[in-house]
């Protein structure tokens, strides 16, 4: 196998609790993941040099070991000393620094693409556990579809899929850094926490009115009172249609839930036509694992 073409999809957060923090500095979340048909297109290919080659189609991203891909690429190569390397082209199409684990599942990607690609048999648990390294996120990345996600996000537990909806995807012209929002959040003065549990009894119920119900996500009040933005998009998402709107991750992106096509559409129009958002979408969950 000299070249693999694949897809990093993108995730949400349908809820988000930080129950506290740890002495690392890392603070624990309770979090109910759920993979979108939204994706970056990535192409790897075998070199005869022993060196990573990274292209990307965004000019500011890094094509060293800054980038995730390169990082991820790396890990494989030097553990189980391959004596060849690797041209990897990332198309980037989920938004940069938005709360959706772009980066973490572009990397995702590269572990899986470069165990099939040299045949080092590891199982999705062995590259999940080796994911971790690079991020928390990346083990859910290689997992996919719904899930509660515990301790700093590694822990997952997969649940039912999530009943079909309608997903919109705005992302304002601006970018957050996730280290700057939980820096600011004060995990021991939050007063209200989401209720993952009922969440999670409404996935299994396959009840999506009950699951949008209790969308929520406790960075919002540290992203949103510094990008106000933020909430005006949830409400426009609300006042078209949408079941719920909630900010994904630590942000900015927001997303909003719709049962019917033509009301989410309709919404779409009205969001991308906004000159506050930078980027829109409108896709679907998806509930398919690795």
């Amino acid at each position: 196998m000299e070249q693999l073409k694949l897809k990093a999809l993108a995730k949400i957060n349908l809820g988000l609790d930080v129950v506290g923090k740890r002495e690392d500095g890392y603070h624990e979340v309770r979090m109910i993941m759920q993979t979108i048909n939204m994706y970056d297109r990535i192409a790897i290919k075998k070199i005869n040099e022993q060196e990573i080659k990274v292209k990307t189609n965004l000019y500011y991203l890094p094509n060293n070991e800054n980038n995730l891909v390169y990082k991820a690429a790396k890990l494989l190569i030097d553990e189980f000393k391959i004596q060849q390397g690797v041209s990897i082209n990332l198309e980037k199409y989920i938004p940069v620094a938005a709360g959706m684990a772009g980066g973490s599942s572009d990397a995702a990607a590269i572990l899986i693409g470069i165990n099939k690609m040299f045949k080092l048999g590891l199982t999705r648990k062995q590259l999940m556990e080796r994911g971790v390294r690079i991020g928390a996120d990346v083990p859910y990345c290689i997992m996919r579809g719904t899930a509660l996600a515990e301790g700093i996000g590694e822990k997952l537990t997969p649940l039912k899929p999530m009943p079909k909806c309608y997903v919109l995807i705005a992302k304002p012209g601006i970018s957050v850094s996730t280290k700057l929002v939980y820096g600011n959040l004060k995990a021991d003065e939050i007063s209200h926490h989401p209720d993952i549990d009922g969440m999670i009894e409404a996935v299994n119920n396959n009840d999506l009115t009950t699951i949008v119900d209790k969308m929520e996500n406790v960075l919002e009040g540290v992203t949103i009172n510094e990008y106000p933005v933020i909430e005006e998009i949830k409400n426009m998402m609300k006042a078209n249609g949408a079941l719920n709107a909630m900010m994904s991750g630590s942000g900015p992106t927001v997303f909003g839930i719709f049962s019917d096509y033509a009301k989410a559409k309709r919404a779409f129009q009205i969001i991308n036509a906004n000159p506050q958002v930078k980027q829109s979408y409108l896709t679907s969950v998806y509930n398919n694992r690795r």
